[in-house]
């Protein structure tokens, strides 16, 4: 019996030990995690699982820690074990992360099963509503696929090489390599060295020398990512909160800032913080437009959408800043825009896993002067982009060739460098919203079931709608700076036009129509009714002509709302040319208004059509008469009068 006592007072004392052992552990680890230590982190976690701990926050920091290291087959690994454990009420991020990481599985059938899921527990989130408007998106990547050749660069190391910036004789590139002159630093967010700026020298398009830029720019916190104005002499680039040491937030995390240096006599000076930095986030990746007008950055400060988003910055002429403004939701999401490069033709590249992609960060574009209109964002496509993070996208739009860095299978290091020729520029579609509504100019009431044409300036239809319920229509046409014209028609109001310019995203305006009761009386010419100018044809043609067309829409809209009327259609010339000719002509020209009609869905027995050639004459313009062109005029017309 005392020896079974001690047994259990033995095994008592083991599990305090191993009891306390293992919250040591779980501290350790949280505490990694939470000063985004994410190597330490993942070590001490996994750790603890082979203990075996099943914990929902241990699955989650794993799969979080592994993501956000571009370990997307790890985090896949985590995130399916989070949701393995049933009863539990998860955030939907990680619904769309578990969606993410499938994709560098190559799993894109299970991927997008968990999109669904995520849309169905997402309340109001971008990425549900991009991918509910694309989900044939795969079928749109391959149609934007293969338009790069691609071949990795000899000055990769086994580390991590990236943001490739034209400049001078070469491009400006980040890497974490060791150039055994100092002791590695190493960063606790991914173990690799903390990185500094290199340049490549590249004649006859070899590589003849790698080696750091200034010690005036490379410290001892991460420098990368650098942009440069046209002329070569002011240089903007990331780096930590850094000043003869590391500046920190309240959290104890130094965040990432821009820095400016000049160079003077071929050196590059003392580096400065942009004003508009701050401790509390971060901001990093700066480009500049062709002008060096404006200062494109990614950043999480607030305002931010979603993990990090693109903005921009305008410059003066002296170098003083505006204030940051965010491009807002036609580019970012609420996951990670970042790596943002504006080509000489104002396209705007950019990274993000927010957007519908082959998984991880894939490369867009779209135009960065947004000017007139919303506009499209296109997926590069493969080989840009791969199942892994491809980003820090650069080229040159007259050469068409370029650099981005990938971690894809079969690279050097960590990340690698890779030169590209484009073969095709991207292409996108640019919208204006057109909205309005449509009232009567009498009493300022609503008009509903209105006909409404959006016409360009050469008369040509670009698209049609009618008014709702509420005397409102909404269309959307390709970007075009010139005038355009709205048209309403409706039975009894006379027509109602208005001329807009699409200068914004979206356009709204009223149009006023203004009552006038049709005459509707047995003979009476609906042409003169409904105001319809002269039907024209082409010289020696009996087509109906576009602009023809429009007038013929106010004849259709009255015939569907008084389906009992009947037309007898009739075609007039004048009396220059040959009286056959033009009765034979005027023939043609009334049986091809009748086909146009009943092609539009009017029942044949309703219309008649007969062509009266020149006689029947509206003046006295006969054969020899020395009548002015305009008074010839007169006699060139369609009527469409109503018959029983």
């Amino acid at each position: 019996m005392k020896n079974n006592t001690i047994k259990i007072l033995g095994i008592s004392i083991l599990m305090t030990f191993y009891s306390q052992g293992q919250e040591v552990k779980v501290k350790r680890a949280d505490k990694s995690f939470d000063d985004y230590a994410y190597i330490d982190a993942i070590s001490g976690y996994e750790e603890l699982v082979k203990d075996g701990y099943s914990d929902e926050l241990i699955y989650k920091r794993l799969g979080n820690a592994n993501y956000l290291n571009a370990n997307y087959q790890n985090a896949s690994q985590w995130y399916g074990k989070l949701f393995g454990i049933e009863g539990l009420t998860i955030d939907p991020d990680y619904y769309y992360r578990y969606a993410q990481t499938l994709k560098s599985l190559g799993s894109y059938k299970d991927s997008n099963q968990w999109m669904e899921k995520f849309i169905s527990v997402s309340n109001v989130d971008g990425r549900a509503a991009k991918y509910v408007e694309n989900r044939d998106y795969l079928d749109t990547i391959k149609n934007n696929s293969g338009k790069y050749i691609v071949e990795m660069v000899s000055f990769n190391s086994e580390y991590s090489d990236f943001a490739p910036m034209f400049y001078d004789q070469g491009i400006i590139f980040s890497s974490a390599r060791d150039t055994g002159l100092t002791s590695r630093k190493i960063h606790e967010w991914n173990g690799q060295s903390f990185l500094n700026i290199y340049k490549a020298t590249i004649l006859d398009e070899k590589v003849v020398d790698v080696s750091t830029l200034s010690k005036k720019v490379n410290t001892k916190a991460h420098e990368s990512s650098t942009t440069f104005t046209a002329d070569g002499k002011t240089m903007y680039f990331t780096r930590n909160n850094f000043s003869n040491g590391f500046g920190r937030d309240d959290e104890g995390v130094s965040r990432l800032q821009i820095f400016r240096s000049t160079l003077i006599d071929g050196k590059w000076q003392e580096t400065i913080a942009l004003p508009f930095n701050a401790r509390e986030y971060s901001l990093a990746h700066p480009t500049l437009n062709k002008d060096g007008s404006k200062l494109y950055f990614a950043s999480d400060m607030p305002g931010t959408l979603g993990q990090s988003d693109i903005f921009y910055v305008t410059i003066d002429a002296n170098g003083g800043f505006g204030i940051p403004q965010n491009l807002g939701a036609d580019v970012n999401t609420e996951g990670r825009e970042t790596f943002p490069y504006i080509s000489e033709d104002d396209i705007l590249y950019f990274s993000s896993d927010g957007r519908p992609g082959l998984g991880g960060l894939d490369v867009f574009a779209t135009n960065s002067e947004k000017g007139v209109g919303k506009n499209q964002v296109v997926n590069l496509g493969a080989p840009i982009n791969t199942e892994e993070d491809d980003f820090s996208f650069v080229v040159d739009a007259e050469n068409k060739k370029g650099y981005f860095a990938s971690n894809r299978s079969g690279g050097k290091g960590n990340d690698d460098i890779y030169s590209f020729i484009e073969l095709e520029s991207p292409t996108f579609v640019c919208n204006v919203d057109i909205t309005g509504v449509v009232r009567n100019q009498e009493n300022a009431s609503i008009l509903t079931n209105v006909d409404v044409q959006i016409l360009n300036s050469a008369g040509e239809e670009l698209t049609k709608t009618i008014s709702d319920e509420k005397g409102e229509f909404n269309v959307a046409i390709l970007c075009s700076k010139e005038e355009l014209t709205a048209i309403a028609v409706k039975t009894d109001f006379k027509e109602g036009r208005i001329n807009f310019t699409a200068n914004e995203d979206t356009n709204t305006f009223t149009v006023n129509l203004t009552p006038s009761k049709m005459i509707s009386g047995i003979g009476d010419d609906l042409a003169k009714s409904l105001d319809i100018p002269v039907i024209y044809f082409d010289f020696d043609k009996d087509d109906i002509r576009a602009d023809a067309g429009r007038e013929l829409e106010k004849i259709l809209k009255y015939m569907s709302d008084y389906p009992e009327l009947k037309l007898d259609i009739r075609s007039h010339t004048d009396s220059r040319g040959n009286d056959a000719y033009n009765l034979d002509l005027s023939e043609r020209r009334a049986q091809s208004t009748k086909v146009y009609l009943m092609a539009k869905g009017i029942e044949a027995n309703r219309l008649s059509a007969k062509g009266y050639g020149e006689n029947l004459l509206a003046n006295d313009c006969f054969n020899g008469s020395a009548c002015s062109k305009l008074k010839h005029e007169l006699n060139r017309r369609t009527e469409f009068i109503l018959v029983p």
